[in-house]
């Protein structure tokens, strides 16, 4: 149970975030304990995680501002565990570190920076870049169907229901969760993934029957992430899609055809000067 100063602090920096929000930042605490807070962090531009809708809590101790919050990020993104506490300047690893003037806002927006680096720490991992831009396309079916968990489905869409999830919280709640923090977001997202046909169980998009082909934006649903990304990435996402085949291909065999028409013309001149030295003696 949060102090008498902690709920006024906490009902105090609601008030603030609300009215005046950082950029790309949303939060306010649950309803049933003002020491839950769940923000979304929106991905920046010309970022990996451009577009993308990332949820995760702040679980403040009773003695706040005194003491800082335990940080987890739930959304799979490329660049954290999801789920699992972060070691941070601003989170509860370091309570020697916090200082009391820090604000929600403040530690959000420090989230935020560190995101978008490559510094390394406890919770973090590594990923390629198009393996967080694939994540990105992810977050909002991850977030509102539990990674595939939902019993919801979308007619002439899903394939079925999916009860162990991709990278779910634990076992997977549905989106219960997400739901009960964010209900207008959830519907944002369900209307999303009925338009772009993204099946509720596996996150893949769709085709409509004798579709040839899909919107990039779709195509960019079917891919997942490389074998460069590490083993925390690659589970948190759904196998499905197709990586482009020279994707891995060196530049020699890409550029093949270049450098034997190089060659042969090479070879052809060197035999002319060979010959033409040969007359001249």
């Amino acid at each position: 149970m949060a102090t008498r100063a902690a709920n006024k602090r906490l009902i105090k920096e609601y008030k603030t975030i609300s009215e005046n929000p950082p950029p790309y930042i949303v939060a306010h605490p649950s309803e049933s304990n003002i020491l839950e807070w769940h923000y979304i962090l929106t991905g920046p531009p010309k970022t990996p995680y451009e577009g993308g809708q990332y949820w995760g809590t702040l679980v403040f101790p009773p003695d706040y501002p005194f003491a800082p919050p335990a940080i987890r990020m739930h959304t799979p993104s490329g660049r954290f565990q999801p789920s699992t506490r972060l070691c941070l300047s601003i989170s509860d690893f370091h309570p020697k570190s916090f200082n009391p003037a820090w604000e929600v806002s403040t530690i959000l927006i420090g989230l935020m920076s560190f995101m978008t680096s490559e510094e390394m720490t406890t919770g973090s991992i590594k990923a390629t870049d198009r393996d967080r831009r694939t994540l990105a396309s992810r977050t909002r079916w991850w977030n509102s169907t539990g990674g595939g968990t939902t019993a919801r489905t979308i007619a002439g869409v899903s394939s079925g229901s999916n009860s162990r999830g991709n990278g779910a919280i634990k076992a997977g709640d549905g989106g219960v969760k997400f739901k009960t923090e964010w209900p207008d977001l959830d519907e944002e997202n369900w209307k999303w993934m009925k338009e772009n046909r993204i099946d509720p169980a596996t996150g893949n998009a769709v085709p409509e029957a004798g579709a040839s082909a899909c919107a990039p934006e779709a195509a960019a649903l079917r891919r997942r992430p490389g074998r460069a990304g590490s083993a925390a990435t690659l589970g948190a996402v759904v196998e499905g899609g197709q990586v482009a085949r020279d994707a891995g291909q060196s530049w020699l065999r890409r550029n093949k055809w270049t450098i034997a028409a190089v060659a042969l013309f090479s070879y052809v001149i060197l035999a002319r000067l060979l010959s033409e030295g040969t007359s001249s003696a």
